[in-house]
């Protein structure tokens, strides 16, 4: 092995790679907290929905019987 094929790695990562990274972690902690939100919210319009047509069976029930 020769030394001139080795070449001297630098020993802290350059300041605008840092920058790139951690912008790169923001962009996807915004997204995944996104996900969770559309998740959550999915879940409550679906028993919201749920709700609503126990509520209309019951008043129809109510009504009519």
């Amino acid at each position: 092995m020769r030394t001139e094929e080795v070449e001297a790695r630098p020993h802290r990562t350059p300041i605008l790679r840092k920058a790139v990274a951690g912008l790169v972690l923001v962009v996807v902690a915004a997204l995944a907290i996104k996900l969770v939100i559309g998740f959550v919210m999915a879940i409550f319009w679906t028993i919201v929905v749920i709700a609503a047509v126990l509520a209309v069976l019951w008043a129809l029930k109510t009504l009519v019987w």
